[in-house]
């Protein structure tokens, strides 16, 4: 799955110049957003077909998941950072 234009492990130049805590901060902040949105979008979308309620409802899952995902790598990302920024022998 593609986000909003971003190729598979592409990240936006913009977005990679902020601080990895933001980023980690934005990814959470946007997964608790589709969590919470999820009893509102069955709402929302009630009135359409069931295929479209599925199509809805699956993309927003997907978002979810992705979102997990880079949440999950931008901890990896920041837990690397830090073992480097401790031992910078090791990165020689």
């Amino acid at each position: 799955m593609q986000l909003a234009g971003h190729g598979p492990g592409t990240r936006c130049s913009d977005e990679t110049m902020l601080p990895i805590e933001l980023r980690i901060d934005r990814a959470e902040r946007l997964l608790r957003m589709i969590e919470d949105d999820a009893p509102l979008l069955a709402a929302r979308v009630a009135p359409l077909s069931a295929e479209h309620q599925k199509s809805a409802k699956s993309y927003a899952q997907r978002l979810a998941e992705r979102t997990r995902a880079e949440i999950k790598e931008l901890v990896e990302e920041k837990n690397m950072r830090g073992i480097f920024e401790q031992n910078p022998a090791a990165a020689d």
